[in-house]
């Protein structure tokens, strides 16, 4: 059975760093597209970055792209994203997901809270 476990949200300033982490298991890790994904309340689940299995190649939605950092690590299962320059419209609960491609993920995480002050 395919986990993913997301860790490392909480309250952060506007202006500061956070960093989200994703163990997976169940799966071979290394083989699969592995993707970050937010929701704020009221609004729909939105793409944030992508990463392909090997890593080499990564994808990002114009509203983190500069900010944010998309990464993984196939020996550790595990996925990353570093938040730096942080603002309060990236206040969401964020998810983790796995999938043959980037355009196809079939397993989710529960997801972290990570909310911004001003």
């Amino acid at each position: 059975q395919v986990q993913l476990i997301e860790s490392g949200g909480g309250l952060a300033q506007a202006g500061g760093s956070l960093r989200l982490s994703c163990a997976a298991s169940g799966r071979i890790f290394r083989s699969y597209a592995m993707g970050w994904f937010r929701q704020a309340p009221g609004k729909e689940r939105e793409f944030v970055a992508g990463i392909i299995w090997s890593g080499s190649s990564t994808y990002y939605a114009d509203s983190v792209k500069g900010r944010f950092t998309i990464s993984r690590d196939n020996a550790k299962n595990t996925l990353y994203l570093q938040m730096n320059s942080l603002k309060p419209e990236d206040t969401a609960l964020y998810y983790c997901a796995t999938g043959p491609s980037l355009r196809d993920y079939d397993y989710w995480g529960r997801g972290t809270q990570v909310t911004v002050s001003t």
